[in-house]
């Protein structure tokens, strides 16, 4: 949850690093949703910020140049501050970035590397002994220049704190929806991304992009009705052998298939759509925490709680305080 800005006193601050290069796609994920203004929603509008090493025009590789209206002093009043994608990796980012991001960090900053802004973050230092996530085409060579650094190949970002990392283009997306969430809650997120016109929250890893994608199922895949059949029927009793069933597969193969097109197991993919589920129902509805836990498949308040604060470090009814609208 936002902190370092109670009331009304000031913004929370987003900087944006832009550099030489840059992609111009990757440099607006965070400005797309750091930069609406979310006042229509009833919570505050972030203070978006955009810097370079040097304040001015700078290239990007699409071929057109870009005005960056700060250099990094900038980043001193930033609560959060996002390194999108390094235009190559073999690269040694500029020494006064490294060091301004090492300050920003120790005071207490929200540092985030989007992709192959990881490389930013790990050659900074500030990854030692940390879980992170890239690109999984660049995963082995980051695995060898930072071995220090806990890379996890599958996941779509990180979440490891103060500090975040995300994989591939998409999964900025995912990593900066993933933060106005923390922010503001899942209903806030989930309108932003409506907006965008993307999922609010995909679940599953960078294991179902890397090799050959699932073939096409043309509109009529079993394995995804059985899937949608389970998020709509998340308050019943399921299980491997209930959506195997369900989409006419042995467990063996259903097992399998799940795994490619998800990148996670049936249980934990379970688990994430029902708390997604509790957390809509918290912030909406005037429901119990009751009889959400029923709703969303929990079958006890206790299975609610002990679910709820693990994922997220917070009890229901502590989020429903916070994040719900009066």
């Amino acid at each position: 949850m936002l902190t370092s800005t109670p009331g009304a006193e000031r913004a929370h601050t987003v900087a944006v690093i832009a550099f030489e290069g840059i992609s111009p796609f990757h440099l607006s994920v965070p400005c797309m949703v750091f930069g609406d203004d979310l006042s229509r929603l009833d919570v505050p509008r972030y203070r978006l910020l955009i810097c370079a090493e040097r304040a001015g025009l700078i290239a990007t590789m699409s071929g057109f140049n870009i005005e960056v209206p700060h250099d990094l002093s900038v980043l001193d009043e930033a609560d959060t501050i996002i390194v999108p994608a390094w235009g190559n990796p073999d690269e040694r980012p500029p020494e006064t970035l490294l060091q301004a991001l090492r300050l920003a960090h120790a005071r207490g900053a929200r540092i985030v590397g989007l992709c192959l802004g990881a490389f930013v973050l790990a050659e900074a230092g500030l990854l030692d002994g940390r879980a992170a996530s890239t690109h999984w085409v660049w995963s082995e060579d980051f695995a060898r220049r930072y071995p220090r650094v806990k890379l996890d190949q599958k996941v779509l970002y990180v979440d490891d704190g103060d500090i975040l990392t995300s994989a591939g283009t998409a999964a900025a997306i995912d990593c900066c929806l993933h933060l106005l969430r923390c922010d503001h809650g899942a209903e806030v997120a989930n309108r932003i991304a409506r907006r965008m016109v993307v999922a609010p929250h995909r679940h599953g890893g960078q294991a179902q992009y890397i090799e050959q994608p699932l073939p096409p199922s043309g509109g009529n895949d079993p394995l995804s009705a059985a899937l949608d059949w389970a998020i709509a029927h998340l308050d019943q009793p399921l299980s491997l052998d209930v959506l195997a069933d369900k989409a006419a597969m042995s467990r063996r193969n259903f097992t399998r298939r799940f795994k490619q097109k998800t990148g996670a197991t049936v249980a934990q993919w379970l688990l994430n759509h029902r708390l997604a589920s509790a957390q809509r129902l918290l912030e909406t509805s005037e429901h119990s925490i009751d009889r959400i836990a029923e709703a969303a498949g929990f079958g006890s308040t206790v299975s609610l709680r002990q679910s709820f604060t693990a994922a997220f470090a917070v009890s229901p009814a502590a989020y429903r305080g916070q994040f719900r609208r009066a």
